[in-house]
Order: structure tokens, then sequence, then C-alpha cells
């Protein structure tokens, strides 16, 4: 009986080992600017669920999230939570698809989009971003940027799956992608 229930645990242990590896932060780097604004690199490695991937290939498009906080100084992030009630500081969206006619990905943010041949490589430009800024002018001391965090993560947004597959996705865990906060290596830019 106790060589059982260990072996039940250690499945317990790597399902949501493999469930938590789904989207994980490779780079989240950032640099305080001469205007006081926050500039943001990040890149995630990304993996579809099977049920994620077959409605991909179905026509729905996957809209993920790129979220920022600030974290330090304590002040200005305080501020800023209470000013957007708590939600992140700032945020990105991506969109993903799949162009059955010509078997190619597109990754779209904003109006911009980009094709790619292969799930992989459209998957590598979900949450890839060079240079974002995060912070209006002004608000952080470019003379200070050792005083300066904040962390990022990347989630799939639920809230902008069409409404069927809204309600397939709440409370399961084949349809919840997303990484865990993942504090920012904050550059010095002089």
């Amino acid at each position: 009986m106790k060589n059982i229930s260990l072996a039940l645990a250690l499945l317990c242990c790597l399902f949501t080992a493999a469930q938590a590896d789904t989207i994980a932060s490779r780079r989240a780097e950032a640099e305080v600017m001469a205007d006081g604004t926050l500039s943001v690199s990040t890149r995630f490695q990304t993996r579809l669920t099977p049920s994620l991937s077959d409605a991909l290939q179905q026509g729905v498009v996957l809209s993920f999230r790129l979220e920022f906080q600030l974290t330090k100084p304590r002040t200005t992030a305080y501020y800023l939570s209470l000013k957007e009630w708590f939600d992140p500081h700032a945020q990105l969206s991506f969109k993903l698809s799949y162009q059955p006619l010509t078997s190619r990905y597109r990754v779209s943010i904003g109006s911009l989009s980009n094709y790619y041949s292969t799930l992989r490589e459209a998957l590598a430009a979900i949450g890839a971003i060079q240079g974002w800024r995060v912070l209006n002018n002004g608000t952080l001391d470019p003379k200070k940027p050792g005083q300066v965090a904040g962390q990022v993560r990347l989630l799939l947004d639920i809230s902008e799956l069409p409404k069927p597959f809204q309600m397939n996705a709440l409370g399961s865990d084949d349809w919840s992608l997303q990484s865990d906060w993942t504090r920012l290596e904050v550059k010095d830019a002089n």
C-alpha cells in the first residue's frame, strides 16, 4: 500500500511538472532608458497541449498576453497598481492562427503580422519582444537602474477564445497555459 501511494505521488508530481512546463521564460531583460521609461526584452518557449493544437488546426485563433508589473521602486509600483486597479502595468497581445490554404502559421501583434512555415517557429515568436517601452516618460530615475525591479509573464488569454471554447477552458488544465512570473534582469544603460 505504501508503494502504491508513493507511485501515485510521483505521478502527480510528474504530471504537474509537465503541465507547468508548457510556457517557460528563456529571456527577461530590462533597461532603464534616459527618458525614464523601461525597455523590456523577452523570449518564451511555448508548447501547446494536444487540445489547443487541435483547435488551432481547426481554425481557432489563440490569443496570448504578455504582462509586465513594476515591483520596485515600491511607491511607484504601489501607485501604478492602484491606478490600474491591480491589473498589470503594461500588456501586449499576440494572436496565433493557422492558414490551411497556405499551410502557414500567422502571428499578429496589433496590426503587424508575420507568417511562419512551422508551428515551432510561430510559437517561438509568441512573447518574443525587443525594446518594449512599458512605462510613461519620467516614471523612473535613469541614474538609479539598480533600484528598479519588475516581472513578466506570458499566458493564453482564455477570454479571447470563441464562447464554446471558453466553456471548455473553464476548469480544464488542457486549456490553461501560463508561465510563472519571471523577474526581469535590469541592465545599466550607461
